[in-house]
């Protein structure tokens, strides 16, 4: 006799047939899986080129106008000692797409590329199920050999050089913002409207109005001001800082550069200001789309701008207006709406597995940086002592000629020790000389200081597998070449 089952009704049991069966069983593993993308966090990651952390409102600057930014700080987790590890713009993206050092993946000197097997954080999101864009300056790709700077960086990003973004509205690096080409996902070559950074915050604002339902997303949002040249915002915000004389210099800018600083520093904060209204209108659409409890939200920047302190200018460089940076992180449903300092020094290879580890997806076993996120949701008593600096390979703006020079070195809470080839070279302690104008390396009242530094350093080099070689050597090992006059006198 067929049991026949799904053909008659028995007391007390609830029938149905094989086919709706089959639909139910779908239904509901689509909504687990709907389930799942929905606990899981969109993450908008925006980052400004050569932005200090000292250009901000919220950490005391009182001659640059930040609201909206300011107000974002309220609002997050500020990681007040954010470090550049290696200051300068593609070691920097590197970091940030792999979690390593760049003498592991290879970027340690601008337009060399990041190889096609790099695991990276898009390729790690999307293969959790998450949607990937990327709009803005990438500086990822590299060159080729006998190719100029200036060619490489006018070509498009092959496909399969995008690192697993999928959306795309990318230029590898221009600094003409008013006139800025990108390239879309077909390689089809655009112009941003107007200025581009408020051109790129508005495609940024349309796409997350396009994703607000189903699979999370990951946009990466990646501007090229304030980065010089420094006046070319536009007007209505270089109006704002016409009056150079209410803008207060850092200390430690020497008396001979003080007219030129005032000059560049005006339209920096220009720029600064352009960007603060973006990221007002950011996270203005988050709250109308209902995105911001459950997007994780950061604002911060590749590395910093010296602006003429010590007498110096743009990136590289160890001191603290190069290789600090601001660093703000939001996650209403893990931290609330409630800001809060956290002092602990953190570096660019840390920033992947920390992200990925509020996102509750697996770390990959290449990433060197450390995940952070139990310190952001409060649970875990972790305390990271000291944050490698390093440049392997002085060149552009600081070449040898210009006095550039290979250096290692930490930045603690308190603490920077640098070692260049010859040796100790600086140590400051940046508590009672916060504007770094006192260099106490080889003082005898500061030895056992500079002795157990150079310990942290030396157990940091050795953890890193970094013999701090000359620059020359590590090209040879990459096989790089060297840009026009940048190699050293033989």
């Amino acid at each position: 006799m067929k049991n026949n089952i799904s053909g008659r009704k028995l007391p007390g049991i609830v029938t149905i047939g094989l086919g709706t069966l089959l639909l139910v069983v779908i239904t509901f593993t689509l909504n687990s899986c709907n389930s799942i993308h929905k606990q899981r966090p969109n993450l908008i990651y925006v980052f400004a080129d050569q932005w200090r952390a000292q250009a901000t409102g919220y950490m005391g600057n009182q001659s640059v106008m930040t609201p909206n930014i300011d107000k974002l700080a309220k609002e997050s987790i500020n990681f007040t000692m954010a470090i550049s590890n290696c200051p300068v713009c593609s070691p920097y993206r590197a970091s940030l797409m792999t979690g390593q050092y760049p003498l592991t993946n290879g970027v340690f000197h601008n337009d060399k590329p990041l190889s096609n097997s790099a695991i990276t954080i898009a390729e790690v999101y999307r293969d959790a199920g998450y949607n990937t864009a990327y709009i803005g300056k990438w500086h990822l790709n590299g060159r080729k050999k006998d190719e100029s700077v200036g060619e490489s960086r006018k070509r498009p990003v092959p496909k399969d050089r995008r690192q697993g973004f999928d959306f795309w509205k990318v230029h590898e690096c221009t600094h003409d913002y008013n006139h800025s080409v990108y390239y879309d996902e077909n390689n089809q070559k655009h112009i941003w409207d107007g200025y581009d950074a408020i051109a790129q915050t508005k495609e940024a604002i349309r796409y997350i109005k396009e994703h607000k339902n189903g699979k999370p997303f990951i946009l990466f949002l990646s501007w090229g001001p304030p980065h010089n040249p420094y006046q070319t915002a536009p007007e209505k915000y270089k109006q704002i800082y016409k009056d150079k004389s209410k803008i207060i210099l850092r200390p430690n800018v020497p008396e001979e550069f003080k007219e030129k600083a005032l000059t560049d520093i005006s339209g920096y904060y220009a720029h600064i200001t352009a960007l603060d209204e973006c990221v007002g209108e950011i996270m203005e659409a988050l709250k109308q789309n209902k995105l911001e409890k459950n997007t994780i939200l950061v604002f911060t920047a590749d590395h910093g701008d010296m602006l003429y302190s010590h007498g110096k200018v743009a990136k590289q460089k160890p001191w603290d207006e190069s290789i600090r940076v601001p660093f703000l992180l939001r996650y209403p449903r893990i931290t609330g709406k409630k800001g809060r300092k956290i002092d602990m020094p953190i570096g660019a290879p840390d920033i992947m597995p920390t992200l990925l580890g509020l996102s509750n997806i697996d770390i990959p076993e290449t990433v060197e940086g450390t995940d952070y996120s139990d310190v952001i949701r409060g649970k875990q008593d972790m305390y990271n002592e000291a944050v490698l600096i390093m440049l392997p390979v002085p060149f552009g703006q600081w070449r040898y000629r210009n006095g550039g020079r290979e250096y290692r070195g930490i930045r603690t809470r308190r603490y920077t020790y640098v070692e260049d080839l010859n040796g100790p070279w600086l140590l400051y302690d940046n508590q009672e000389d916060p504007y770094q104008m006192k260099n106490l390396v080889n003082e005898p009242d500061y030895a056992q200081l500079q002795g157990r530094l150079k310990k942290i350093l030396t157990a940091k080099l050795k953890e890193n597998k970094d013999d701090f070689l000359p620059g020359p050597k590590y090209m040879k090992i990459w096989g790089y070449q060297w840009d026009g006059n940048e190699a050293p006198d033989k």
